[in-house]
């Protein structure tokens, strides 16, 4: 039996009296436009990022939104509480924070954290330098470190850094108010003041003329980070007194500037422990 096709002349045509089918339902529905919040304030959001802010004497919180559950973990954590916070259910702080915001029930809107001063930062210990590193999550995970590694102050310019707000402070996971940042306006400038004032300026380069677990390293010492793939900067480069490497044992020689971070402080940690 001949298989049957399609004939568009055997079509019924549609009764003119007859309303249009409602196609609406088929159409993309519009993004959710997320209410903006003010150009000179911090958000923070997520529960180690909330908790280290109302934990820091330094920060100026303005306004506290929060779950009942977050609200009561606050609570019985005996957090200080500079304002009383709306609560709202967690769709309502979703909605203000980018789809991949994991906000924990807690979002709090700050003054950013004033900028110490280069000459007001005791020369002693380690301080971090980032040369130009864009990414907000490689420097909320290097503040991380940072504070982990006791590190006394982080170093970065003004501009092509992120501001520490949003998923920057997120990644931090509250260490944004535990290392003072220190902003500069000229990076090469900034490690001449350093080594001025008595710092040992030793720069991270994959090219460096030695390892820096061999390195002669003293404090106060600044270790200074380059960005993601161009590393450090031809100026900031010929200006560090070091340019060491790290040294890899593995098939991979390079690693994320935020994991190079942390797996150099640790070497200069042990290095300068084992120093008589």
């Amino acid at each position: 039996m001949p298989e049957k096709r399609w004939d568009p002349r055997h079509t019924k045509p549609r009764d003119p009296r007859r309303p249009p089918r409602d196609k609406s339902r088929f159409a993309p529905k519009p993004k959710p436009v997320r209410e903006k919040f003010a150009a000179d304030v911090a958000i923070l959001y997520g529960w180690h990022t909330v908790a280290a802010a109302l934990a820091n004497p330094k920060r100026t919180v303005r306004k506290i939104t929060a779950t009942e559950n977050a609200a009561r973990r606050l609570a019985e954590e005996g957090l200080t509480l500079p304002v009383t916070p709306e609560i709202v259910r967690p769709e309502a702080i979703a909605a203000r924070l980018s789809p991949d915001a994991v906000h924990q029930g807690l979002l709090v809107e700050a003054d950013p954290l004033l900028s110490p001063d280069l000459e007001d930062l005791e020369a002693a210990g380690t301080v971090l330098v980032l040369d130009q590193i864009t990414d907000p999550h490689n420097v909320g995970a290097i503040l991380r470190s940072a504070a982990a590694f006791a590190v006394s102050a982080v170093v970065t310019t003004a501009r092509h850094s992120p501001e520490a707000t949003g998923v920057l402070a997120k990644s931090a996971s509250g260490a944004l108010d535990l290392v003072p940042i220190a902003t500069v306006q000229n990076l090469a400038r900034a490690l001449s003041d350093l080594k001025e004032r008595g710092f040992l300026t030793v720069g991270l380069d994959s090219e460096g003329e030695t390892d820096l677990a061999q390195a002669p390293l003293r404090e106060p010492l600044a270790l200074v980070l380059g960005a993601e793939g161009r590393g450090l900067r031809q100026l900031t480069r010929a200006t560090c007194d070091i340019r060491a490497r790290l040294d890899l044992p593995g098939a991979i020689k390079s690693l994320n500037v935020s994991n190079a971070a942390a797996v150099a402080l640790y070497a200069v940690g042990t290095a300068l422990r084992a120093k008589p």
